[in-house]
């Protein structure tokens, strides 16, 4: 149980938000990071619009997937996944977080959404580890030895 700002006992579980570079790594040929990915999605998480956009053009342009089956892939992310919406909102934080802590606009757009949902922790191999945004967001490389 979680208490909430109001102090009523949530049963609401925090999850994580896992950035696209970890569920590309579902489509590698590195089989320990497509397995480690895969135990993460095996736990409620979030991802946004924007995390799905980046897979989807890696997928079709990189994988080499077709449309169906990135298609097929979507679903089933989407299906696994809570997917926060990109907003006014997001923009105008995400634009914040760039400038503050001198990261890229994509970056940022991903740790708004992040923030929005109420993340504590956002997955990504990308990102510095234990970067800590807003006091409450922290990077974690869930590939790191």
């Amino acid at each position: 149980m979680i208490l909430s700002l109001t102090g009523q006992r949530s049963t609401s579980v925090i999850k994580p938000f896992i950035d696209s570079n970890v569920l590309i790594y579902l489509l590698s040929s590195d089989e320990k990071k497509a397995e480690q990915a895969e135990a993460i999605l095996q736990k409620p998480a979030i991802i946004s619009v924007q995390v799905l956009n980046e897979v989807t053009h890696v997928a079709r342009y990189k994988a080499k997937l077709t449309w169906e089956a990135v298609e097929s892939w979507m679903r089933l992310i989407q299906s696994l996944c809570c997917v926060e919406n990109l907003t006014p909102e997001s923009h105008h934080l995400g634009r914040r977080i760039a400038k503050q802590y001198n990261i890229s606009v994509y970056d940022s757009m991903i740790v708004a959404s992040a923030l929005l949902a109420g993340c504590h922790t956002l997955y990504s191999e990308d990102m510095q580890e234990g970067m800590i945004f807003d006091q409450s967001l922290r990077i974690i490389n869930p590939f790191r030895q």
